[in-house]
């Protein structure tokens, strides 16, 4: 061992990363697997712009936009006499340009059965990060940048937005879809809670599961006042028998004492009377058409959104077995609430112990291209609403429906600058885009490793101001701003590599039923 250990030499393993991988390199994968991958797949959550035109004099068709494949070209400069030449950042810096490339996508205009010829439309333009794959320098040897005027150790990884460098700080955050459990102090009472993250197409929402001081269950998640009694609502998704509710949390006999008080305080015997309690309590003193409407609509949409991707994204309401798909999709939404209750009681027995937030396996770190992911999802719904508005006018005014003239690319291109330009993200997120630090080469280094806490400055989070042993090779010890922000914003270690998630979620379904894993109405189990 003494003699590997000789020959292993850590400058010479430095040497050989940091030659092979520099220390922008998270910041760029992660752009390009934005561009490769994300851009379409954004795209493609979209899929349709429906509008309210109805075509006279052809049995009122309905008429819709269909989006298609979407390309980023490279960073192009118009000039005020109409043409068009490559930019390369030394430019951008130079004449207080923006470092963009337009963005092309296919759309369609179908009316009823008669579709238009694809058209490809310029609907913007998106801020390009120097040394990504759609960046001019991209490729070329130390001697063209140099000719290019960029310096060849320039690491890249950042943003040129009016003639300004702006780099996008790593963001961390507690684990989205994972069921963590806590206890919090009411009324003199420890209260024992599993919530979870829930996060799916950029929107995140917090269901919580809780046991009460009577030994009760109660739920909580968006757009519901107050609490939800946790077996009428899983009655409410499809579980009917008490048998099948119980087995859907555990078959502990010590579990199973607590879930007999649940199911004697159970008010609702079937699917429609979970269904309408659900219902009085989103939409009291409407009618019951109404509140059996709020209630499926809140059901799908708020409680535990990231099990809709088991929903197949071709189907539509009316379409054969768009029901009985909605169904599943509840049934598995059942099954994960029946998970978080477990938690709970588990807690409650002394079968588990708290989740600790801070443990670096409950956090994950949202990059550049996963912050830019999140940027277009709005500017592209923003772009949407704008084309439906535009046809919709066009129609209005009785003139002939036309994809280009109605796609405004000023608006998407707004949308995505100027978070990037202010700092101020989506979801009310401040500081995410700052001023590249250029002191010194080590302090653009610095910055583009940085990572930053979404706690506030002002609350005294101690322990997530402590240095925490899972940080060891990941964060670095010292490199932390003195002050308040101490501990909250942080570098990471010199050789530290960022793992990504699994894209296809249906690619680890299908190796998990290849291993004999059953499916219990959609969900894995």
């Amino acid at each position: 061992m003494q003699e590997l250990a000789a020959l292993i030499d850590r400058k010479v393993l430095s040497e050989a990363f940091f030659s092979r991988e520099h220390v922008a390199r998270h910041q760029l994968d992660s752009f390009n697997h934005f561009l490769t991958y994300n851009l379409q797949k954004v795209v493609e959550e979209q899929r349709v712009i429906d509008t309210d035109i109805e075509m006279r004099g052809k049995g009122n068709t309905p008429v819709w936009v269909e989006l298609g494949r979407v390309e980023v070209k490279k960073p192009l400069v118009r000039e005020a006499d109409g043409s068009q030449g490559e930019l390369f950042p030394s430019e951008a810096r130079l004449r207080n340009l923006t470092y963009a490339a337009p963005i092309q996508l296919d759309l369609t205009l179908v009316q009823g059965d008669e579709r238009q010829e694809v058209v490809t439309a310029t609907i913007g333009q998106l801020p390009i990060m120097v040394g990504s794959m759609s960046c001019n320098l991209y490729g070329m040897s130390d001697a063209e940048r140099t000719s290019h005027g960029e310096d060849p150790l320039d690491p890249g990884g950042y943003f040129i937005v009016n003639g300004t460098e702006r780099v996008l700080m790593t963001l961390e955050d507690l684990a989205s879809n994972k069921i963590m459990t806590e206890y919090t102090e009411r009324y003199n009472e420890r209260i024992y809670v599993a919530k979870v993250f829930s996060q799916y197409r950029g929107y995140r929402a917090l269901v919580v599961v809780e046991r009460n001081r009577k030994n009760l269950l109660e739920v909580s998640f968006p757009s519901v006042a107050g609490h939800l009694r946790f077996v009428d609502l899983m009655r409410a998704l499809g579980m009917v028998s008490d048998h099948e509710i119980v087995n859907a949390v555990s078959t502990d006999e010590d579990i199973l004492t607590f879930m007999m008080q649940n199911l004697e305080e159970s008010e609702c015997e079937n699917v429609e009377g979970g269904v309408m309690y659900v219902g009085k309590k989103l939409a009291p003193n409407q009618t019951r058409d109404y509140q059996r409407k709020r209630a499926e609509f809140v059901i799908d949409n708020y409680l535990l959104p990231h099990l809709n991707y088991l929903m197949p994204p071709h189907l539509k309401e009316g379409d054969e077995g768009y029901r009985e798909a909605v169904e599943g999709v509840r049934l598995a939404k059942g099954h994960f609430l029946g998970r978080m209750a477990e938690a709970c009681f588990d807690l409650v027995l002394d079968k588990r112990r708290i989740d600790d937030k801070d443990h670096y396996s409950n956090k994950r770190l949202k990059l550049a291209g996963d912050l830019m992911e999140d940027l277009f999802r709005i500017s592209l719904n923003r772009l949407t609403r704008d084309i439906k508005y535009q046809l919709e006018r066009a129609s209005m005014r009785h003139r002939d429906l036309s994809i280009g003239t109605a796609v405004r690319a000023d608006v998407l291109t707004e949308r995505l600058l100027h978070p990037l330009a202010t700092g101020n993200w989506v979801g009310g997120r401040t500081g995410v885009s700052q001023l590249l630090d250029r002191v010194d080469h080590m302090s653009v280094l610095s910055h583009l490793r940085r990572v930053i806490s979404p706690l506030s400055r002002s609350q005294p989070h101690f322990e997530a101001r402590d240095l925490h042993p899972t940080q060891w090779g990941r964060i670095c010890p010292s490199e932390t701003p003195e002050g308040p922000n101490c501990g909250l914003v942080k570098n990471f270690a010199q050789m530290v590599e960022i793992s990504r998630g699994v894209d296809d979620e249906e690619e680890v379904a299908r190796l998990l039923y290849s291993l004999g894993v059953e499916r219990i109405g959609g969900e894995i189990r």
